[in-house]
């Protein structure tokens, strides 16, 4: 866990979200005893939309986050909401059938309706830009998204996707690389710092408390008419009911928890800025793009007309050499005409992923609930999944409880040989794209 915090801490300093955020609000950090009705832990996008929603239905929350609020993935990401999941919709057809999967189905759709009015609502400043592309790079590629680009229209109604050809898709994209893609228009971008500030904004403004540097040590479950506790090193909180929302930071608080979760490394480069007109060049309708590699590229223009490229990834949470000089040598095969263009901003973070690539939802205690492994595509999804969160703490459980279905696996090896294990799978994986 230190070495993970370590990995965050040098990664964050060079974020060009970070340099471009909105006024950060203090939040003190806990010191003595409170009482709350939920306590969550975790001051990202999950933990900040159940405050948001808890606060709004009258109940007292104390949200509790170790470092400042956005400081993890939710404040480091590469901008991209999207619908569906990581896993795509397989996990939900084999384990919960057809209909519970075109819920889920429906219900990530729910979370870039849910994010686009909470944008509104709330006026939140993050350069909400509409438009999602999924892009192949070779032939075999492009089959592959052509067959999901089909059954998502003949079993999901996702009559909104629109399928580009070769054509088509290099109108949209100023590049040579790819031949084929699929644009969701309900899809989209934003300054993922921003909006994650302006949440926590929100769910202040609705009355839940936020605790910034309050790292928990310990929770308790309730029982036997105890009340749940969580522990901070200067504070406790006594409550009803405790939502776990760190993800790969909850460290020790759950190890059942974090062996079905493995840290990825992600790392995105900024650059200087372009201008409006050779910014719109690039990427015509300036939608957010991702390529369908194991391995995948995935880029979008700034509001204030940078190109933000990310991709490259590390199963060892040791990020790459001259992290910037790599990942510019990945935006130049996509865009060699930015060579002459400077890299102002390099920097990462870890996504939570899991065994299927599914998100993993439920409870460790009667009274305590969790959010985790949304595997690089939570934007968007960590929204839903604080509604949900909050719906089942509220007494109605039945959408939380449509995930919580769904099957998870620790990752095998143990606490010593997981990470190495992972790494040569990952990399058989890699090998066997490349033919």
């Amino acid at each position: 866990m230190m070495r993970l915090q370590q990995a965050c801490e040098a990664l964050v300093r060079d974020s060009y979200y970070e340099a471009s955020a909105d006024p950060r609000p203090q939040h003190p950090q806990l010191r003595g005893s409170a009482r709350a009705d939920v306590c969550i832990v975790g001051g990202g996008l999950a933990g900040l939309s159940a405050a948001l929603e808890l606060a709004q239905r009258g109940m007292r929350v104390v949200l509790l986050e170790a470092q400042r609020v956005g400081w993890g993935a939710s404040g480091r990401n590469g901008g991209q909401a999207l619908a569906g999941y990581a896993s795509e919709m397989e996990p939900f057809e084999h384990q919960l059938g057809a209909d519970a999967a075109r819920q889920a189905w429906q219900m990530s759709c729910e979370a870039l309706e849910l994010m686009r009015q909470r944008i509104a609502e709330h006026a939140i400043g993050c350069d909400w830009t509409p438009g999602a592309l999924t892009v192949a790079v070779t032939p075999k590629k492009a089959r592959a998204l052509r067959a999901w680009y089909d059954g998502m229209r003949t079993r999901y109604a996702a009559d909104h996707l629109q399928w580009l050809d070769l054509q088509a898709t290099r109108e949209a994209i100023a590049s040579q690389r790819y031949c084929a893609g699929v644009l969701d228009p309900s899809g989209g971008h934003v300054h993922p710092l921003n909006y994650t500030l302006g949440l926590a904004r929100a769910a202040a403004q609705a009355g839940a408390t936020l605790h910034e540097h309050s790292e928990v040590v310990q929770v308790q479950p309730g029982g036997g008419g105890a009340r749940a506790r969580v522990r901070t090193a200067e504070g406790d909180v006594a409550c009803d009911w405790v939502l776990l929302a760190g993800n790969v930071n909850l460290g020790g608080l759950a190890p059942t928890l974090s062996r079905r979760v493995m840290p990825v490394g992600t790392y995105i480069i900024a650059t200087e800025a372009l201008g409006r007109e050779r910014a719109d060049a690039l990427i015509a309708n300036r939608a957010a793009v991702c390529d369908n590699q194991f391995v995948l590229d995935y880029y979008r223009v700034s509001g204030d007309h940078r190109m933000l490229f990310g991709g490259r990834v590390s199963y060892s949470t040791v990020s790459p050499r001259d992290l910037a000089a790599t990942m510019r040598a990945g935006m130049l095969r996509v865009f060699p005409q930015l060579h002459d263009v400077a890299v102002t901003h390099a920097w990462g973070g870890f996504v939570d992923i899991t065994m299927n690539r599914a998100p993993d939802f439920g409870r460790i205690a009667p009274d305590v609930l969790y959010l985790q492994g949304f595997s690089g595509h939570g934007l968007a999804l960590t929204g839903l999944a604080g509604r949900v969160a909050a719906e089942a703490i509220a007494g109605q459980a039945q959408r939380f409880d449509l995930f919580a279905r769904l099957q998870h696996r620790a990752f095998p090896g143990g606490d010593a040989l997981r990470t190495p294990a992972l790494v040569l799978g990952m990399l058989w994986y890699r090998l066997r794209e490349l033919f």
